[in-house]
């Protein structure tokens, strides 16, 4: 009887482990940090919450910034995958828009209501409550802006440095999801449905807001 290979498998569990043990350090610090305050909170409470070793943690991430930062890093990967698929008939705006329904619902699949907020809603909360963490968000989204730009760039056969319309609609995405987090915010979080709820109600009014009067 032939013996079934288990080869292929150890890699992939290999690769969930550590996926499932960097999910548990960034839920544990991102509640350590809700409870008790960013600056007050030492790497050491962060894996011992988790029971690992600081020198694990160092793997995953540089820094607690880096950590804290790593949900904005995962959105924009998600963000660009779903958007490099969008069929090339959308127009620029749509295909952001539906890239951004598609992907949000990724960066969800780890969050556990049941033990508590939103892992989204924490990140929110975090940054916009941290003013270095806020000043190094708007660093990072400012330096990754250029990459929605090249790729909206590519798919309607513009040049992104003579062409100003990639910059402006990259902008223009940037605003909503900014104004749809506060909204969603400031209503207490909650799913990924109402999210989506808000940046719809937010990007269903940018035509009438900009294209005439509002009486």
């Amino acid at each position: 009887m032939q013996e079934v290979s288990t080869a292929p498998a150890e890699p992939q569990r290999r690769e969930r482990k550590k996926r499932q043990t960097r999910d548990a350090l960034v839920l544990a610090a991102l509640r350590l940090f809700d409870a008790q305050g960013y600056e007050q909170t030492a790497v050491r409470e962060i894996t011992d919450a988790v029971d690992v070793s600081e020198r694990t943690f160092f793997r995953y991430f540089a820094s607690k910034e880096d950590l804290a930062l790593s949900f904005a890093r995962d959105a924009t990967e998600a963000l660009m995958r779903e958007l490099a698929v969008r069929p090339a008939a959308e127009p620029p705006l749509i295909a952001l828009r539906n890239a951004f329904r598609e992907s949000l619902p990724t960066l969800a699949e780890g969050d556990r209501p049941q033990a508590g907020e939103s892992m989204y809603l924490l990140v929110i909360r975090l940054i916009d409550s941290t003013p270095a963490l806020l000043a190094a968000y708007l660093r990072y989204a400012h330096e990754h802006d250029d990459e929605i730009v090249r790729v909206l760039a590519a798919r309607e056969g513009v040049d992104p440095e003579t062409d100003l319309r990639p910059r402006i609609v990259a902008m223009v995405f940037g605003g909503l999801t900014f104004l749809a987090n506060r909204d969603w915010r400031a209503r207490g979080g909650g799913s990924v449905t109402s999210m989506l709820a808000a940046f719809d109600a937010f990007a269903e009014q940018l035509v009438p807001a900009v294209a005439g009067h509002w009486g």
